[in-house]
């Protein structure tokens, strides 16, 4: 796959992310065979140039590649091995792709799963949201073989601006939970400074001005900003509407705590991000983006005022 030929690819997932990464295989030549359950995706994935077929089995017939963006572990792996599965449909030695964001162990599941039915694979999930998606400027964290990476590249660089490889089988999930954990800790963490400085009269503009070229500065602030007029491209200027839904946000949180603890890691800081976003997304935060946490500490905030009003009433 190396001397940039047009390849035939099968994508099943066409969601907001999925959607746009087929399509920006299209537009680089390829041939994408694509399917989703939900219509809707069908039918923008069609006028974005993909070949809609009728079954994710029908997507992995004699294609160089399958791509997989799923919402879950239990998912591709029914995907892969369930009736009319992926792994059987596919023509021996067809490289697997899973951009999904799943827990390490069924990534692993995944890559035996295609090996025993005669495939290659990588687990390669995304950063980047659905912004970096459509711009094909997402950041994959790539779990397998050197060689399976090797050929994968034709196919990764159109969807990201980064790719690497972080090592064996599962190495790319375990990449994604770290990640995110820091992601979702420094959010909170930027929500609370800003609420705090509310409380002391400091103005959003005059917060930002000084953290962002300190020692606070992080992604969370100067690309992702969560209150509004002070990064353009941030949610937090679009009402909250997601670019990184505050429920994925929540899966991912959850992953990586459920990880730590097996590890017996002393992660406090992220199995209680983890419940803050689990919390927020089954609450408030049902259909915003992540960013939106700080909506969720000013409410917090707001309710440790008044009961201290109340405590302190004769």
């Amino acid at each position: 796959m190396s001397d940039n030929s047009p390849l035939r690819i099968g994508f099943t997932g066409l969601g907001h992310m999925g959607g746009p990464m087929a399509a920006n295989l299209v537009k680089a030549g390829h041939t994408v065979l694509g399917f989703d359950l939900v219509p809707a995706a069908l039918e923008q994935a069609k006028a974005d140039g993909v070949t809609v077929v009728a079954s994710a089995a029908e997507s992995a017939t004699d294609v160089d590649v399958v791509v997989t963006m799923l919402p879950s572990g239990r998912q591709v792996l029914e995907c892969y091995t369930g009736e009319g599965g992926l792994l059987a449909a596919a023509k021996p030695g067809t490289l697997f792709i899973d951009s999904s964001t799943v827990d390490v162990a069924d990534a692993r599941a995944a890559h035996e799963a295609a090996a025993a039915a005669g495939h290659r694979s990588l687990d390669a999930p995304v950063s980047g949201g659905v912004a970096g998606a459509a711009g094909g400027t997402l950041t994959f964290m790539v779990g397998g073989s050197e060689a399976a990476f090797a050929d994968a590249r034709a196919v990764l660089d159109v969807m990201g601006g980064k790719v690497v490889h972080c090592g064996d089988a599962g190495s790319g999930q375990a990449a994604k939970i770290c990640n995110n954990m820091i992601l979702g800790i420094s959010m909170i963490a930027v929500s609370e400074a800003f609420v705090l400085g509310e409380e002391l009269g400091l103005s959003h503009q005059a917060l930002f001005d000084v953290a962002s070229t300190a020692s606070g500065q992080c992604w969370s602030l100067t690309s992702y900003c969560p209150v509004p007029e002070l990064v353009p491209a941030s949610p937090a200027n679009r009402d909250y509407q997601p670019g990184f839904a505050a429920a994925l946000m929540a899966k991912d949180l959850g992953l990586a705590a459920s990880a730590a603890q097996a590890g017996g890691v002393a992660a406090d800081l992220g199995r209680r991000a983890a419940e803050v976003y689990a919390a927020f997304a089954e609450g408030a935060g049902a259909g915003k983006d992540f960013s939106a946490i700080i909506h969720e500490v000013r409410a917090g905030s707001a309710d440790r005022t008044g009961e201290e009003k109340d405590q302190s009433k004769p």
